[in-house]
């Protein structure tokens, strides 16, 4: 074999293996685009299991705190916004709305000591509290998604596949600054 052929295979060789590395970045770039678009699915499945409990929860407890209009205004303006939000922030926000709302709604059993003893307000909080965990995990899940997406995007040679592949850095889930703020316990 001569010294041309054996360049010649070296170069093909070699193409090859670069044309599998870039493939190969290509995909993965795709694949965590792909996964953070599934677990973002999880998480307003979740979401929406929650807007469809809160109006069951919020008819039981209407009947013993009529004058408590503001919360449940507040109920219906988030669940509005959630379902017209255009993009994840925007949902994150409502979440976050509801989020306020609703503590300040299971607030109303301190008030109203005969919310304690309904048994129907008891199982919709058993499955509110059942649902808020199901989203908190969820909210993890695609957060630690969008960890991985925005790593392999942030380095070396991710950057290049990403950007090759068209795919963008993915916004975390993040608590809204309302939500930071220390809860005041008022007797």
């Amino acid at each position: 074999m001569g010294n041309t052929a054996r360049v010649i295979i070296g170069i093909v060789v070699a193409a090859v293996l670069i044309a599998g590395f870039a493939i190969s970045g290509f995909n993965k770039a795709r694949r965590l685009n792909v996964a953070v678009s599934a677990q973002w699915a999880q998480v307003e499945n979740q979401l929406k299991r929650r807007f469809d409990l809160i109006p069951n929860l919020v008819e039981t407890v209407k009947g013993y705190a009529a004058q408590e209009k503001t919360i449940f205004l507040g109920v219906a303006e988030a669940r509005k916004a959630y379902f017209s939000a255009p993009d994840v922030a925007g949902k994150a926000r409502a979440a976050g709305e509801l989020e306020g709302a609703l503590s300040r709604l299971l607030l109303l059993q301190e008030r109203y000591p005969e919310l304690k003893s309904n048994e129907n307000f008891m199982k919709l909080q058993d499955s509110l509290e059942g649902t808020e965990n199901r989203i908190a995990v969820e909210r993890k899940r695609y957060n630690d998604q969008v960890r991985e997406l925005n790593t392999y995007a942030a380095t070396f040679p991710g950057m290049y596949f990403t950007s090759w592949a068209g795919v963008k850095e993915a916004q975390y889930f993040e608590v809204p600054e309302a939500e930071t703020a220390v809860p005041q316990v008022k007797f």
